[in-house]
């Protein structure tokens, strides 16, 4: 039987592969039981255009816990408003293997409300 973070890894390898193959600007997820982080990445990896973390003091105040569907939502929000003070409009979603449901899919779906792309 596989590990299961080596499997998780697997799969985010695979989905990175293929967005450095498209060459676009990327949004990559992390998650941890405690905190969820999201970072934009220029298209050559080499960047990290905007961030935004459950541990920012703007998004900390205004959640009360970190490890929550709410606390993913204000990551999206915050993502979203970064990356349009950046000049970034549209990019490729990096869940880094996580399965796109609860979180991740709370922090997608704000930052597409917040006007991105993907």
């Amino acid at each position: 039987m596989k590990d299961k973070k080596a499997s998780r890894i697997r799969r985010g390898t695979r989905t990175r592969s293929k967005i450095s193959r498209d060459g676009v600007t990327r949004m990559c997820v992390f998650r941890t039981p405690r905190h969820i982080y999201a970072q934009i990445i220029d298209a050559t990896g080499g960047r990290v255009l905007a961030s935004a973390s459950t541990l920012e003091v703007e998004v900390k105040s205004a959640i009360k816990n970190g490890g929550n569907i709410a606390a993913a939502s204000a990551v999206g929000k915050r993502i979203a408003e970064k990356a349009k003070a950046a000049g970034v409009g549209s990019v490729a979603f990096d869940r880094s293997g996580f399965r796109y449901h609860g979180r991740v899919k709370a922090l997608a779906d704000a930052a597409r409300e917040g006007g991105l792309q993907f």
